[in-house]
């Protein structure tokens, strides 16, 4: 899960390093190195375009996974828009002033949906195996909107943002403040809790 949430800031540091070693094609990029005393160099040549442009799409990967995990649209719309602009300068329009919005709102997509994945505790780690000896495994989850209930058995690598009831079908997240649907809504706290450590 980690891995999947990190691929859009691999994509925009993969955009903007490219960028930066490619000053006949960005400028921009190129006058602040040398301005900065650092020259400018071509570091992948006629390669330049095919490889940003496989560094938007894998942004663009990484934001739509992290799409899926937290549901928030917000940032995928900005990377949306922003792959859009990049694709369209380069097969239809070129014009790096394009490109360079393109690339900003990559990077705001990939700063806000860091922020999220923060903020709702997307990435945990895991327990140890000593660990799993002390704290109890199984919690009874109830379902706030039918009442129903089942006892699962908590994951000890990993926590459970979702939970889709059997009865209603209702898919549940956690509360505000609460870093998975066990601490929300189960009769047992998740084990990191139950050991009083910070899940995420």
């Amino acid at each position: 899960m980690k891995f999947s949430t990190n691929l859009d800031k691999l994509g925009v540091v993969g955009i903007f390093f490219t960028a930066i070693t490619s000053p006949c094609c960005f400028p921009l990029f190129g006058f602040i190195l040398t301005a900065m005393g650092w020259g400018s160099f071509e570091l992948f040549g006629g390669w330049t375009a095919i490889i940003f442009q496989a560094f938007v799409v894998l942004s663009l990967i990484g934001i739509f996974l992290s799409f899926r995990q937290h549901k928030n649209i917000f940032p995928l719309l900005i990377a949306l828009i922003s792959s859009g602009l990049i694709f369209y300068a380069y097969h239809f329009y070129f014009d790096t002033i394009i490109i360079y919005i393109g690339m900003t709102g990559l990077l705001v997509s990939a700063v806000y949906n860091f922020y999220i994945i923060r903020k709702n505790n997307i990435n945990c780690k895991p327990c140890s195996a000593d660990d799993n000896s002390k704290v109890e495994l199984n919690s009874t989850i109830t379902c706030p909107h039918c009442g129903f209930k089942k006892i699962e058995t908590m994951p000890t690598n990993a926590c459970q943002f979702f939970y889709t009831c059997e009865q209603c079908k209702t898919r549940l997240k956690p509360k505000e403040g609460d870093c998975c649907v066990y601490c929300s809504y189960g009769s047992v706290k998740c084990p990191p809790i139950q050991m009083n450590k910070n899940c995420c």
